[in-house]
């Protein structure tokens, strides 16, 4: 189950979807400098800042991934694969600097609510207070961060829809074997009432 709603949520980056502004996608080369900057950006510092933030990231460098980086590049409206590539919500970003890091975040607040902004700004305090003991407290936070390939959500995408296939089998095989016992039941009761 939580193999479909990480598949979900992936798709749902790929579409431009995205539910939040809380979710980022990150396109990104492992060669690249930048994209490492960007990449420790968000897995050291905003992941814990942000409770509800959701972070994927896709190596471009995979060329099942290339469709995905292809589709945001034209959402985004760019014109070169220069990477990095960061979605926040219905916002891009190419390339990365520190300096970016407010706009970044500023982004990632845009569609928060009042209430997420507060629980926000009071990791972010806690967070700056003593960084290594808020990253121990909230190691669960790098759950928030996924890795997509595009092989294994296909994989993962047919194995589903096999599932949902033998789940409708067992169904009509259940409904028989009840139709079955009714028909038998009904054929015992009308020989029982031939012998009186």
């Amino acid at each position: 189950m939580k193999k479909l709603s990480i598949l979900s949520a992936l798709f749902g980056f790929m579409a431009f979807g995205a539910a939040n502004a809380a979710d980022i996608t990150l396109y990104y080369s492992p060669t690249c400098p930048h994209c490492h900057h960007a990449r420790e950006f968000f897995v050291n510092k905003m992941v814990y800042e942000y409770p509800k933030l959701r972070i994927v990231q896709i190596n471009v460098m995979d060329q099942g991934n290339l469709p995905a980086f292809q589709e945001a590049l034209k959402k985004c409206e760019y014109d070169n694969g220069g990477v990095p590539v960061i979605v926040v919500g219905d916002k891009c970003f190419q390339g990365y600097a520190d300096f970016m890091q407010q706009e970044l975040r500023d982004a990632v607040e845009a569609d928060l609510s009042d209430a997420d902004k507060r629980d926000a700004a009071e990791s972010r305090k806690e967070f700056e207070a003593d960084e290594e003991a808020f990253r121990a407290k909230h190691a669960d936070r790098q759950n928030a961060i996924t890795e997509y390939n595009a092989a294994a959500a296909a994989a993962a995408e047919k194995m589903a829809a096999e599932k949902k296939s033998n789940s409708a089998s067992s169904v009509w095989f259940y409904a028989l074997l009840i139709v079955l016992v009714a028909a038998l039941g009904f054929v015992l009761v009308r020989k029982d009432k031939k012998k009186k």
